[in-house]
């Protein structure tokens, strides 16, 4: 299967319509077909569906699109690292997250590095630490700042020192705003706006308390979860950090008494070739937060 046709087909998996593609490729509309008729038969699947006018994909077309994002990814990723000669550090550097407080410390070390070697690039993915580490995992990722708890058996890794706190937030004028901590007394009967991820720990916090037919929206990132609390549909309960630009107008918090403090790590596959710029960002990186030796 060739590069070229991966690319034609997510081309017309976005398009949802063989024309439209062909002329976003500049190719005609049988060669495209043809294409793709030639990459079903060698797959031995139906990749794509009629629904009216427009052509979707079938559950083995959604699986072949996953990949295909994910090996474009990486021929791009190296191609970027293997393309720049001389005596200037380039290429890019991919940096997964997620939400957190942490971020504000990666930011001023890539600011400093970026100082030394303004020529080397960075990309940012945001995502669960579970997504973050799936994609180091394929080579889609270089670094990961990761939230504990984690596996971290495969990794090298930098402990960040800050702690992650976890809070409510809800709207200025809620009555538990008056609170200086809230405790989960202070929550029986709310609706809740619960991190997939940290369910269990919030329910673990509430104990007894914890009434699951409260718990009516869920979040994988806080964002949406913190226009939800916005518009006054239920409090939020995750990481204070993940909200480095909070309106006081439309959202304030206020800490979760006794909840778990978290910590979280910069960490990276063990034993992976690396380009020239990640192995000197990590090397800076290491230096950086004042430590010789990853963990």
């Amino acid at each position: 299967m060739e590069l070229r046709v991966l690319r034609y087909f997510l081309t017309v998996a976005r398009e949802e319509t063989v024309s439209r593609a062909a002329e976003l490729l500049h190719i005609t509309q049988p060669t495209l077909s043809r294409q793709l008729a030639q990459m079903e038969y060698e797959l031995g699947t139906t990749l794509f569906e009629h629904k009216g006018r427009r052509i979707v994909l079938t559950p083995d077309g959604i699986l072949l699109r996953r990949r295909a994002e994910e090996i474009l990814a990486l021929i791009d990723k190296t191609e970027q690292e293997m393309g720049h000669s001389g005596e200037e550090l380039q290429g890019t550097i991919v940096v997964g997250h997620g939400e957190i407080s942490t971020m504000l410390h990666l930011a001023d070390c890539v600011t400093a590095f970026h100082k030394e070697y303004p020529l080397v690039r960075f990309s940012f993915f945001s995502g669960t630490g579970d997504v973050v580490k799936e994609r180091m995992e394929h080579g889609l990722i270089d670094v990961g700042l990761l939230m504990e708890p984690i596996e971290l058996g495969k990794y090298e890794y930098i402990r960040m020192e800050q702690a992650e706190h976890m809070a409510a937030f809800m709207r200025p004028e809620d009555p538990l705003a008056g609170k200086d901590v809230i405790l989960p007394e202070d929550l029986v009967g709310k609706t809740l706006i619960l991190p997939t991820r940290y369910q269990n720990m919030m329910q673990n916090w509430m104990g007894p308390l914890f009434q699951e037919d409260n718990a009516l929206f869920f979040t994988n990132l806080p964002t949406m979860g913190g226009i939800m609390a916005s518009k006054g549909q239920g409090y939020l309960l995750t990481i204070i950090g993940g909200f480095p630009f909070l309106d006081p107008g439309k959202l304030t918090m206020r800490p979760l008494k006794g909840c778990e403090v978290l910590h979280s790590v910069l960490a990276w596959k063990r034993g992976q070739p690396s380009s020239p710029a990640v192995e000197r960002f990590l090397s800076f990186a290491k230096c950086f937060w004042s430590i010789d030796e990853a963990s």
